[in-house]
């Protein structure tokens, strides 16, 4: 298939969802967990899980890479933003994220110099234009391993240039370490997985081979269209009809087995994982996001500026952190939709274009689905 039409068809989402329907068992629930927000967001968008059998139950993952940052380390950024002459560069959806002493944007309004920017690259031009050269520009840098290339590449060139007042604030993460938490969390069933089709093209299908091998769960990566996300979940289904444990690549036209080894590479060499991550939902764990390397120490955030570093719990009422892990729906949170909404968020998953609530919510989800009739009935 070529053009996005394709993806999209209705008559090809007709026959997946009447495969799906053949592969289950009536009365026996399917837990899949899409790790990535963007497929949370495609999948209610289309209304896909009116598609599905009811057998299969959709649960949410913690792909959303906004939504993990903890309330420590936005306080961490404002102090950054607040320090006189420097001016903090970020990503549009940090800015209203909810830290101890507010968010980003309301550091702004009380006169600290934060800008959104669509890349590290983007801030790094800040640093060189030059009107302002005793200006120091920080870089707030987050996501999974599909955007720490763009930030190994922009420490890369600064170095090459001798950029004496830019530095990088790293809060990048890694996809795996959350994975297992999960999964060894007690209580917590998921049957499968949906792969995140971002954060594959950078690392490859190679790197779930442990959801599979060591937890007996099948994965299937997957695209972000209708069509692809249907197909990807029939795959699932199909692995647990017939009783195999794989990781399969519904993606093929852009993720390979191996990833991409020049991002891996870059990021390698200028990044490394460090001791441990507080993770919003799951707690610190340990080797689970990456710090600056040493040789780049001059572009380091975290070595240049005094930073708080404190751990702050969430809000009592907000319940983020467990429908990041995929225990609860939006839904089931008490705040969702009344007290927490996009305007005037409580949580991370309520900001972020990726975040599960934000997905509920602006598709209309907004309480539990209407009892329906028994399976079979």
């Amino acid at each position: 298939m070529r053009y996005v039409d394709e993806y999209r068809d209705p008559a090809l989402a007709r026959s997946l969802a009447a495969e799906m329907r053949s592969l289950v068992t009536p009365g026996e629930v399917v837990r899949v967990m899409e790790v990535c927000g963007g497929h949370t967001h495609a999948i209610y968008r289309h209304g896909l899980e009116e598609l599905l059998p009811q057998e299969v139950e959709l649960v949410h993952g913690p792909g959303c890479p906004v939504c993990v940052i903890p309330m420590g380390r936005v306080d961490d950024a404002i102090a950054i933003a607040e320090t006189d002459g420097v001016t903090l560069a970020t990503f549009g959806d940090m800015l209203r994220v909810p830290g101890g002493r507010g968010s980003l944007l309301e550091a702004k309004a009380r006169g600290a110099d934060v800008r959104m920017v669509y890349s590290p690259l983007d801030a790094l031009a800040l640093a060189l234009a030059g009107q302002e050269p005793d200006r120091h520009v920080c870089f707030f840098a987050i996501g999974f391993e599909t955007t720490a290339p763009a930030t190994a590449v922009t420490l890369l060139r600064a170095r090459a240039e001798r950029v004496s007042n830019f530095s990088i604030f790293c809060n990048h993460v890694l996809i795996e370490p959350p994975l297992r938490a999960i999964l060894e969390t007690p209580g917590l069933r998921v049957d499968a997985f949906v792969g995140p089709g971002h954060v594959s093209s950078v690392i490859g299908t190679d790197a779930y081979r442990f959801i599979a091998e060591e937890y007996g769960r099948p994965v299937v990566v997957s695209a972000f269209e209708p069509v692809d996300l249907l197909q990807s979940i029939a795959m699932l289904l199909r692995q647990l009809a017939e009783g195999r444990c794989e990781v399969e690549n519904q993606y093929t036209r852009v993720v390979r087995p191996e990833g991409n080894a020049r991002a891996i590479a870059a990021i390698a060499e200028t990044m490394e994982p460090r001791e441990d991550f507080e993770w919003r939902g799951l707690g610190v764990l340990p080797r689970s996001a990456l710090q600056v390397r040493e040789p780049f120490a001059a572009l380091d955030a975290e070595r240049l500026f005094a930073l708080p570093g404190a751990r702050i719990e969430d809000p009592k009422a907000c319940r983020c952190g467990e429908v990041l892990t995929g225990q609860i729906k939006p839904w089931e949170c008490g705040v969702f939709g009344t007290a927490c909404t996009p305007e005037r968020p409580l949580g991370t998953c309520m900001v972020s274009s990726e975040g599960a609530c934000a997905a509920f919510f602006s598709y209309g989800r907004l309480r539990a689905p209407r009892e329906e009739a028994p399976v079979g009935a």
